[in-house]
């Protein structure tokens, strides 16, 4: 598996066997990507909620390579009208892919549609693919039940957002770190703008002093 970053907290995941899967691909307004939504390939896109910097260019990606929706089920009917393939869940629930599972969870925060449509809860993302476990945040706050995620899954990355302002920052991130403990740290949705302007080598050395791996990825680097 391969986890390649586009900034903000646009994600292209790429599983042993070549399916590609896209979280959050925004991408045409995000300063800090220089990638088209025209170059990018996508099987599934997963959506944590529908703000405009998560949503991003979800409908022109998925219609190009006809690629099938995951998203919270009013998020999936919104896009199943505008000519999408969809698959709706809910948070909590989770379902089997031909490239592994996924589960939604809560994430503290908001979501409509640029357009003004409400779009459901926001949500936080688990994905298994091949042997390794995801948790992308999403857009949220800190919350206790982090902690239970953390006892109830063996999480290998952890995609946490430490921005500030409209989700965690740096502070409550390491709480949620604490929380889930995971394998491998990658922090998420800081320095697109300068309101969510953030010191992430600070908070990365404070995610080593907890013994953990923290990986600064810049846009278009990928790991392993």
């Amino acid at each position: 598996m391969k986890i390649k970053y586009y900034g903000h907290s646009a994600f292209e995941i790429t599983s042993n066997a070549g399916q590609k899967i896209l979280i959050d691909p925004f991408l045409e307004g995000n300063p800090l990507s220089s990638v088209r939504a025209d170059s990018v390939k996508a099987d599934f896109i997963i959506l944590s909620h529908a703000h405009s910097d998560h949503l991003g260019d979800t409908i022109r990606i998925a219609k190009r390579n006809d690629a099938i929706v995951i998203a919270i089920a009013e998020l999936a009917a919104y896009l199943a009208g505008k000519g999408l393939k969809t698959h709706g869940m809910q948070t909590g629930g989770s379902h089997i892919f031909p490239f592994g599972k996924v589960k939604f969870t809560l994430a503290l925060h908001g979501s409509n549609t640029p357009d003004g449509h409400y779009a459901g809860p926001a949500a936080g993302v688990l994905l298994w693919v091949d042997d390794s476990c995801i948790y992308h945040c999403g857009d949220t706050g800190l919350f206790g039940d982090m902690k239970l995620i953390g006892e109830m899954n063996s999480v290998d990355y952890m995609l946490v957002p430490i921005g500030d302002n409209f989700t965690m920052g740096p502070e409550d991130a390491i709480k949620a770190v604490e929380f889930v403990s995971p394998k491998i740290i990658i922090p998420i949705h800081y320095n697109t703008w300068p309101l969510i302007q953030v010191d992430a080598e600070a908070f990365s050395e404070k995610v080593k002093a907890l013994g953990k791996e923290c990986i600064l990825l810049k846009p278009g680097e990928e790991i392993p």
